[in-house]
């Protein structure tokens, strides 16, 4: 999934695994690969200590420029169906922006949205703000929980065996109050929430949290298991088995006033305040504006560029070296 994000060299080393330890000297080891995405949104982020060796080896650093992939005839198969939103006019701005056929007028638009200010829900629920950089929420995240009434409670993770630090799928140690705006980071297997959702913390309490959603629906979040696991080939049946090295638990929720741009791939808001002045890189301010169910949500922090919406590649270009065989 995301698979634009989904760099050329990690897909090569993905296919170097399958075809060891499936013993296939064929791309993927044989296997049949499923690769769901946009790929005009992110980019693959590609360090400046990585660039010069990226340059060197592939043409860009998207997937479509893996060299094993470049020997399979794939086939494309396109979603034309919009779930998000389902304003014609929305619509219209947001493919101006992707194709790159954005004129005065539809930037204008998305303009309009600068300063207005933005309207918190009944259960003083705020919009949440997609910002550029992590230090960027961060601040804001911080600040909004100092402003909070009553004492900050902790919530240590429990880690066992090998999960290293930058593996973490959650924070570490969760600090929270009642009153804090929070979100989910991952799906319920009963269904109670998902991994985006909004909600506010009602109640704190020694290894449960209460919190309740802008549907005013209680729930009770207890920690959860992630698993950082190992594949090994079982030699006497020659199936892959799991092995599970380490496991990290932590309540599933984080602090959620101000979230990143990258964090916010995927996800869908009502409304949402866009910080997106610093954007740094190709799809960053498209997934912004794509976040939200339709324009009116949208309150802009500063005005929307053209240099912004296209920073360090051209959707041109991009076009030119996506030709995929069908």
């Amino acid at each position: 999934d995301e698979i634009s994000m989904v760099r050329a060299d990690l897909l090569d080393a993905v296919d170097m695994t399958l075809r060891r330890y499936r013993r296939n000297d064929k791309p993927f080891g044989g296997v049949q690969l499923l690769m769901i995405g946009d790929a005009q949104q992110l980019s693959p982020v590609v360090k400046e200590t990585e660039r010069q060796y990226m340059t060197q080896v592939y043409p860009s650093p998207y997937f479509f420029h893996s060299k094993a992939l470049q020997k399979l005839p794939y086939v494309t198969i396109e979603l034309q169906k919009v779930h998000r939103q389902k304003d014609a006019d929305f619509l219209d701005v947001l493919n101006a922006v992707r194709e790159d056929k954005l004129t005065p007028r539809l930037l204008d638009r998305i303009n309009s949205r600068v300063g207005v200010t933005p309207d918190i829900a009944e259960d003083g629920t705020e919009p949440i703000r997609l910002t550029t950089h992590n230090v960027r929420a961060d601040e804001v995240n911080s600040r909004k929980l100092a402003e909070l009434p009553g004492e900050f409670s902790s919530y240590i993770a429990e880690v066992e065996g090998e999960f290293p630090e930058h593996s973490y799928p959650a924070e570490e140690t969760l600090v929270l109050k009642p009153g804090a705006q929070v979100m989910f980071i991952r799906n319920d297997s009963e269904g109670r929430y998902y991994n985006g959702k909004l909600a506010k913390v009602e109640k704190i309490a020694k290894g449960v949290v209460t919190v309740s959603d802008s549907d005013g629906m209680m729930t009770d979040v207890t920690p959860v298991e992630w698993n950082k696991s190992q594949y090994e080939l079982d030699e006497d049946s020659g199936e892959i088995c799991q092995k599970v090295l380490g496991t990290f638990r932590q309540i599933p929720l984080r602090i959620a006033w101000a979230i990143t741009i990258h964090k916010s791939q995927g996800l869908t808001f009502d409304k949402v305040i866009i910080d997106a002045g610093a954007a740094f890189a190709f799809g960053q301010v498209y997934v912004a504006l794509s976040r939200c169910r339709s324009l009116e949500g949208i309150s802009l922090e500063s005005p929307i560029t053209l240099s912004g919406i296209y920073r360090d590649m051209h959707v041109a270009a991009f076009n030119e070296g996506f030709q995929p065989m069908s």
